[in-house]
């Protein structure tokens, strides 16, 4: 086997400068590369000195997004101006934009046995069904589904843009049924129907740049208090009643929430503090998201039966959605993001796959596929996107 694996590259001229561009051909500069990447005396491109190069200095290279950043519209744009020209890297842009899109597909394949599920009992008038479906449930993961299009609207994300606004929808859906089945209060659903009505229509315009900046502060400031109060309030209920019932997790955090917007927009907040709020809806949506695998292990250690009525296809689809929207969290360096998705793959698509191996409920073969699949996926895409992030190292801005 070869010591090392080249890889020809156009011919430089003799009093060409290692410093300088590669070649016309070339989709990265050679400044990125230290010298010992090429073959002695050769026009070549040493793969196995670079992969040294880039897994041991990779962290001196490259500036991960910084949490409180994580909402900035297109973070990875602060580089150079070179950058985003590049071929390669628009090949990366494309590819990982195509595989967000296409989490679309096991999203809505998700929801979608329900809503079915759901007609069928209301056409054939078997209400109480629908009783079963948790209206306050299927709101929360409505509120979150809001709060995560306003921040990929935000941030010019329009394949994952597109994927909440299918969650919004999908789950409007079933919560009409449960509406129309009298399973979740009238002024409930009304109220509901308003923020999800107002919420698309903002965030449309605000993508376009159409929205007056200040309505897109209210709705920004809306879903801070909202998702803000909501979750610490799911945290407490999930353990109910080994705890006790009560509203005051929520209430604090309610009082909490409106503290800090105030202080945000009275100059009250230091410019960290101001990025801390404004950051508050992205981060408590996807720990909304985070917390659902949460709730479920807890279910299942609970009641260990129930785990046969969790369905190893639903759970492969939450795991394949999320794990399809990996790879573009990471080439823009999106640590919310990538941390939410990485989370929902692993936590509560995988890790529910396992209990039901464990209890028996799926045979061999599909969970060795599922964990299979699962680590030539993550695999393979760290790996490459590792090798991106040497090509085009992030430059912040000085």
């Amino acid at each position: 086997m070869a010591d090392s694996l080249s890889l020809p590259i156009a011919p430089i001229a003799a009093n060409y400068d290692h410093s300088s561009l590669l070649s016309r051909n070339s989709a990265f500069s050679s400044r990125l590369l230290p010298f010992k990447c090429f073959s002695s005396g050769k026009n070549k491109l040493n793969l196995s000195s670079l992969g040294q190069y880039s897994f041991h200095s990779l962290h001196h290279r490259v500036a991960p997004i910084r949490a409180l950043d994580s909402d900035v519209p297109h973070p990875l744009h602060k580089g150079s101006v070179d950058f985003k020209s590049k071929k390669s890297y628009e090949q990366w842009d494309s590819l990982t934009s195509t595989f967000s899109g296409a989490a679309n597909i096991p999203f809505l394949l998700l929801q979608l046995p329900q809503i079915i599920l759901n007609a069928r009992n209301l056409l054939a008038g078997n209400k109480t069904a629908l009783l079963a479906v948790p209206w306050l449930g299927m709101l929360t993961g409505l509120l979150g589904n809001l709060s995560l299009l306003s921040y990929f609207a935000k941030k010019k994300e329009k394949e994952a843009a597109v994927v909440q606004t299918l969650g919004v929808l999908s789950t409007y859906v079933v919560i009409s049924q449960l509406a129309m089945a009298e399973a979740m209060p009238l002024p409930h659903f009304m109220a509901t129907s308003v923020v999800v009505g107002s919420g698309l229509i903002l965030n449309l315009l605000n993508y376009y740049n159409i929205l007056n900046r200040r309505i897109w502060q209210i709705w920004e400031d809306f879903i801070t208090v909202g998702g803000l109060s909501v979750l610490p309030q799911i945290m407490w209920s999930t353990f109910v009643p080994y705890i006790p019932n009560s509203i005051l997790p929520g209430a604090i955090a309610f009082i909490l929430a409106v503290a800090a917007v105030t202080m945000a927009h009275t100059g009250k907040l230091s410019e960290k503090g101001v990025k801390f709020v404004g950051a508050i809806s992205g981060w408590t949506a996807t720990l909304l998201f985070m917390w659902m695998p949460v709730s479920q292990m807890w279910t299942n250690f609970l009641n260990p039966d129930n785990i046969k009525g969790l369905s190893a296809i639903s759970m492969l689809l939450a795991m394949t959605g999320n794990g399809l929207m990996i790879p573009r969290a990471l080439f823009i360096r999106d640590f919310m993001w990538f941390t939410g998705s990485t989370w929902g793959t692993v936590s509560y698509g995988y890790a529910n796959i396992v209990c039901l191996y464990i209890f028996n409920s799926i045979g061999r073969e599909f969970f060795i596929a599922a964990t299979v699949g699962l680590i030539s996926w993550l695999g393979c895409f760290s790996t490459t996107i590792k090798l991106s992030y040497v090509l085009y190292p992030y430059q912040p801005e000085t």
